[in-house]
């Protein structure tokens, strides 16, 4: 038998079904004799009252009696299947046909065995607990594989919704902003052309050309928030920093970036994670925290993981209450940093309490 089927060579639990005690005596001295360094602890029962009350203890097998009195092996295996117990049960007669062994079978017995044959009773144990271990193992590796379906269809949903929510972002970005600074342009220019005074065109055209200056630093902007071109020329370190300089700087705000770790020479898609994460993170202290100071940790892990720390000393917040579960403008810039974190395959942790400022972590 594997030494793994029953954990830490433990005695192994048996349930006997058997009105003749000394048939029970007959199978402890079987048992023994095959394994004296494996211990059986045996208990008998010999009605279904009994048998139910006794299914509580803990049994790892049930050796059941064919020819009960009071009782059977079929009421025993349906018992078992209305309680859903995962026992074994093995069936022990004097003499059984081939058609109720093969009924016996059927019906949820693991194996039967005749008395004259106790000698065999450790081995057919032992295949038993083994085979049971392995189904329950099964079992599990199903169940993780039905969890880890599950979760890749709603990681999948969120990706697709993220994307939209993405690309509503950059719609609206261009149409409210670089859309109507163009339209003034355009204004501009046919207000230069059509002015009688070479003054008045030349304000025009003046007024045009800081309009075009304008969004050429939104499209700049635009484009760092989207993907930051610091990231694939120079690395991550630049890249964030980059975004302290854009966020934090001119907010008045302390700031700092320190590392550990040696940046790798390629850069995995979760880099892009990592800035974007700085700069929620920075957007979100702006916005809301009344901070001071903040700082960036980052640390670059093996197999190019890289974990994330933003720290600022704001007001922070009552977590609790910002992430209850329903998105709103008050959170949304948190629950999108979950969301980015997940979609990576990386947990995002954040450690706040109010007047205690703000910790986000996410190793990505």
């Amino acid at each position: 038998m594997s030494s793994r089927a029953v954990s830490d060579l433990r005695p192994i639990r048996v349930l006997c079904v058997e009105d003749n005690p000394d048939d029970v005596e007959l199978m402890s001295i079987a048992l023994e004799r095959a394994d004296p360094s494996r211990s059986y602890e045996l208990h008998r029962v010999d009605n279904a009252a009994s048998f139910v009350e006794a299914l509580a203890g803990g049994y790892d097998v049930i050796l059941c009696d064919f020819n009960l009195p009071r009782f059977s092996p079929y009421a025993a295996l349906q018992i078992l299947v209305t309680r859903r117990s995962s026992i074994p049960l093995i069936v022990l007669t004097r003499a059984i046909g081939e058609e109720a062994a093969v009924h016996v079978l059927r019906c949820g017995a693991k194996d039967y065995l005749t008395k004259d044959k106790l000698g065999t009773l450790p081995q057919i144990i032992g295949r038993v607990l083994e085979e049971r271990r392995r189904a329950q193992e099964k079992e599990k590796l199903d169940a993780e594989l039905q969890a880890a379906y599950a979760r890749l269809k709603e990681l999948s949903a969120r990706f697709v919704l993220a994307q939209e929510r993405e690309r509503s972002l950059i719609s609206r970005e261009l149409h409210d902003q670089l859309g109507q600074t163009l339209t003034a342009v355009v204004i501009h220019l046919h207000a230069a052309e059509r002015a009688p005074e070479p003054v008045a065109s030349r304000k025009h055209s003046a007024t045009a050309t800081e309009l075009v200056n304008g969004a050429l630093q939104q499209l700049k902007t635009l484009s760092f928030s989207l993907r930051p071109a610091q990231l694939d020329l120079l690395g991550l370190v630049p890249a964030v920093q980059s975004a302290m300089q854009r966020i934090a700087e001119p907010a008045g705000l302390d700031w700092e970036v320190t590392t550990r770790g040696e940046e790798p020479k390629t850069l995995e898609e979760n880099a892009a994670v990592a800035v974007r994460l700085v700069q929620e993170a920075l957007t979100n202290c702006v916005r809301h925290a009344q901070a001071s100071r903040v700082r960036v940790r980052l640390r670059f892990l093996p197999g190019k993981r890289i974990s994330v720390l933003v720290l600022d000393d704001g007001r922070g917040f009552e977590k609790a209450e910002v992430l209850n579960g329903q998105q709103s403008e008050r959170n949304i810039g948190l629950y999108g940093m979950i969301e980015r974190t997940e979609l990576a395959g990386g947990r995002l942790h954040i450690r706040t309490a109010p007047g205690r400022g703000v910790a986000v972590r996410a190793v990505v």
